[in-house]
Order: C-alpha cells, then structure tokens, then sequence
C-alpha cells in the first residue's frame, strides 16, 4: 500500500512539474500594452497547427488579422511566449536598423553538451550566435557571390539537362503516360544539385532512382512522424532530451555525410582536383586561404527582385581559421537547407504555370527567344539573368508560397516603441517571429494576394513594392545566404523543363490546390500532379 502511495505521488509530482513547466509564463503578455493569443494548455496558442486541424499558413495569416491595429502582438508555442511582428517598418528596425538586439535564431538543440551528431546541425551557420556567427558568415558570404555563381552554373545545367533529357526519352517511349508528382521529381533534381554543387560528387536520381544519397537525403524529411515528434519534445523537455544525450539527427545520416565530404577532400588533396563547388571552399578555408567579397550592390537588378543584398557583415571578410568539423558543417547545412526548400518551390511554381496557361506561354516565349538566340551554344548564368519574365515567375511563386515564418531571438533587453504611445521591453531570450506569409498575403501590401500574378514584379510596378513586406530569403544582415543560388537553380530547370514540354492539367490535378495541415513544412495535400506534353519540336 505505501509502495503504491509513493508511486502515486511520484506521478503526481511529475505532473505538476510538466504543468507548472507549460503554463508558467501563461500570463507573460498580460502586463504588455500589446494584444495577444490566449494560449491552450498544453499546446500554447497554435494548437490546431500541431494537431493537424489548420495550416501553419492559415494561423499566422488568421492571427495576423485578428489584431488589425496592432504592429505587434504575442503569442504562445507551446510554452514559450513570442513576439509576432506586423508592420514592415518594425521589420525594419528589428531586422536592420536594430540588428544587434537580434543577432540570433531561437535557440533549438541544447545550449551546450549536444552530441557529436547534433554537432553537424549546432555548429551549421544557421544556428551559430554572436560573434561566431559574424565571422561564419564573413568567411562563407564570397562564396555566394555572382562571380561564384557563374563558375557553379554550369554544374546545376548539367544536372537540370540530364532530368530533362530523362522525361525526353521517357516520352519518347509512351508519349500518353507521362504523368509526375513535382514534388517527387524536383527532390530528385535538388538532390542531384546539391550533391554536385556541395559534395562534389556526380549523381543520378533519375537514372538510379534509389541511389545511396537520394535515400539518406529521405531521412530528412519532416513528412515523417518520428521527426515532428523529435521535434516536439526538444521544443518542451530539451534540458531532459540533454542529459538522456538523445540526437536530434540521424546518426547514419550524418555520418554518411561527414565520410563523403572528407573521402573527397582527401581524393582531391591526392590528384590536385580544382572544381568550383562548396567542397573546393572548404579545402581553401581548411588551407587557412580567405576569399575577398566581390562588390555585388545592383544584385536586385542585375540577378532579379528576390535576390538579398549581403550586408557589411558578410562583405567585410575573415581571416579566423576553422576547424575541420566546423566547415564540414557548413557542408552539410547547405544541403539540409537546400534539398528540401528549393524543392517545394519548384513543385508550387510548376503548379502556378500549368494552371495559368497565359503565363505558360509567355514564358515559353522568352525561353525559345533565349534559346535561338543561342544558336546551339551551351546556356549560361548570365543568359538566366537576362531573362526578365522568368525571374518574374520565380518572384511571384516565392510571394505566394514562401515559407510561413522566421525567427529572431532578443539577446540584450530591448526598448520597443512604436512612436505612437505603445513603449514596453523585450527581454533578452525572448522569440520574434516574422510571419513572411501573412505579409505575402495581406492585399495591402500584394492587391488581390490570391491571384498568382508575375506582373507585379515587372519593371513598372516593381518600384511600388514594400521591400519590407516582401521576405522569402528572410530579412537583414541574418538573410538566407544561399538566394543566388536558389534562384539560379530553380530558374535553370524551368527554363529546360518547359523548353521541351508543356505543363498539362491531368485528371490528378488538385484545384484549387490544397495544403497539408502538417505541422512542419510546406506541403500540397495530394500531391501536384502535372502531365508532361512533349512538344513538336523536341521530338
């Protein structure tokens, strides 16, 4: 009986140390001059995102709405309360102006003491802090420059021209049957880029459909359970996750990938291989060899609207020197950050060209215009770059299916005041989120949101966008690293894809499409299924 008694009080004990946990700060935004969302024990105010009952799109656009006067208001995950920013000037001021108060993301793993796996992911740029992350950034920046991007070029057209070549030959065979899942097919072409590019290796996902680096690249995937529920729990118990030394990655993942990259350096190294990918960096970086910054200030005219300056951050170089598992994780962020986005793009802007049959032909237009102009010579960077209605395409998909959210994290107390009455501080430690999608899909910024409109970018109206509100590659001096990249490789694939095919509604074809309530990511509900048409003249 006292045994029972005892275990009946450990339980309860455990209980209301995990509700105590959960609903400490409950009442955190109460003495804030700001609205907020009432949070719902246990799952904080977007609850119904982490059970599957709304999009991560719908809550941040819904909340973005409910508070039409506010510039800022709070909100809760789970247990954590965070700022959500609503106005682009206070975008603005946090992001650029105010940079040092948040320099960094949210913190994720365990502040120290992660395991030798996580160590790939903790010491990746994107979770670096203060000044490490200063000098990451302005040892890696050089590398993403324009110049750089045309040596890479022609990697990614080879990879873009061996899928196309692919589906070519396939519908050769059976013409009546062609038939893809464009989500499926662009990770097979961003796995292929990214191994190229990043790992220096030669691959195949088309033509070796279950190569060895497509089904490691599978188990990063935040469509699989075991993934949001790791997720989950090192968002609530990471001090417990911490001292029990649970990975949040793969460890067969990881150490598949550290292997290839040193397996390639040292082959390089051996046969004094040059190749202009993130490996031949990393071996420069390793020598203690630093890259200057090449001036790229007209970036947005020249490579396009969606395109992020560097700021002086990333432009004033580093001599720092690195150790070797520290840029081996550079490595691989490039392919965790890379594989999975550029993808889901990809697959929402193949959507948008074949169910806009007006922007199809347009922009076919201009690929066949560019590609006679050619006259049999190979494709380049800078041809991409000329090509105005394409980067306009590119744009307007990244304005209406950008990621939902990024973050900030406080990391000194911060004097908010609006200029307008509304003055409080943000602690050091608390969260920021940016909700990139409400802003993308607020029709005071993008008139009529839900139409997918290339137009709004061309060079009339261009100048008339909040540059503030418009945010795919994230905002400030911490903005996505690897845009030109992006772009470059989306924009390669488009143009050989519909070079040879048209892009056909099949009788799979979801309209309105329809996203997945999943918790994590971007998802279409049932897939996008497009019908490939091969054209007369590519036979």
């Amino acid at each position: 009986m006292e045994i029972n008694l005892l275990t009946v009080g450990i339980i309860f004990a455990i209980i209301l140390i995990i509700y105590y946990k959960i609903t400490k700060d409950s009442y955190y935004f109460c003495d804030k001059p700001i609205p907020s969302l009432k949070p719902i024990f246990p799952l904080g105010s977007n609850w119904k995102t982490l059970v599957g009952l709304e999009t991560m799109y719908d809550f941040f656009i819904n909340a973005f709405n409910k508070f039409p006067d506010a510039k800022i208001f709070g909100m809760f995950e789970i247990s954590t309360p965070v700022y959500v920013i609503k106005d682009p000037e206070v975008i603005k001021k946090i992001g650029v102006k105010d940079f040092d108060h948040f320099v960094d993301h949210r913190q994720f793993l365990p502040k120290t003491n992660y395991t030798e796996t996580d160590a790939m992911f903790a010491e990746s740029l994107v979770m670096m802090k203060g000044q490490k992350w200063r000098d990451m950034r302005a040892t890696l920046s050089p590398a993403f420059t324009g110049s750089k991007m045309r040596l890479m070029f022609e990697l990614i057209s080879e990879c873009a021209q061996n899928m196309t070549n692919h589906y070519v030959n396939e519908a050769k065979i059976n013409s009546e049957n062609q038939i893809n899942e464009m989500k499926e097919i662009f990770s097979r072409y961003t796995n292929d880029v990214i191994a190229s590019c990043a790992f220096g290796i030669k691959v195949d996902s088309f033509g070796e459909k279950e190569n060895v680096f497509f089904m490691m690249s599978q188990r990063l995937s935040f469509k699989k359970f075991s993934m949001v529920l790791k997720f989950l729990l090192f968002r609530i118990f990471p001090g417990l996750l911490e001292k029990l030394k649970i990975s949040f990655m793969d460890d067969e993942l990881i150490t598949y990938f550290k292997q290839i990259i040193r397996d390639t350096m040292n082959t390089r190294e051996k046969q004094n291989i040059i190749r202009p990918d993130m490996i031949n960096l990393l071996m420069q970086l390793k020598r203690g060899k630093s890259i200057l910054h090449e001036n790229d200030s007209n970036a947005k005219e020249v490579e396009g609207f969606a395109t992020v300056e560097e700021s002086e951050i990333g432009k004033l170089g580093s001599s720092k020197v690195w150790k070797e598992t520290e840029l081996i994780a550079q490595c691989f962020l490039f392919f965790a950050a890379g594989f999975d986005s550029a993808s889901t793009i990809l697959t929402f802007a193949a959507y948008e060209i074949c169910v806009n049959q007006d922007v199809q032909q347009k922009l076919y237009e201009e690929i066949k215009s560019v590609h006679e102009a050619l006259n049999g010579k190979s494709l380049t960077y800078d041809d991409i770059q000329k090509m105005k209605y394409l980067d306009m395409v590119m744009t307007e998909t990244l304005r209406k299916w950008p990621g939902p959210i990024t973050d900030r994290t406080c990391v000194k107390d911060y004097h908010y005041d609006d200029g307008m009455g509304t003055k409080f501080t943000i602690e050091k430690g608390k969260a920021i989120f940016i909700p990139i999608a409400a802003f993308h899909r607020d029709p005071k910024y993008f008139p009529n949101p839900e139409k997918f409109d290339p137009e709004r970018f061309n060079d009339e109206n261009k100048h008339s966008i909040n540059q503030s509100a418009y945010l795919p590659f994230g905002v400030g001096p911490r903005n996505c690293i690897g845009s030109r990249f992006a772009l470059m490789a989306m924009k390669a694939i488009i143009y050989n894809l519909l070079l040879k095919f048209t892009f056909e509604i099949c009788e799979k074809t979801q309209i309105p499409i329809k996203i997945s309530k999943s918790p994590f990511g971007l998802f279409a509900e049932k897939g996008v299924w497009i019908q490939f048409k091969l054209r007369p003249d590519a036979m």
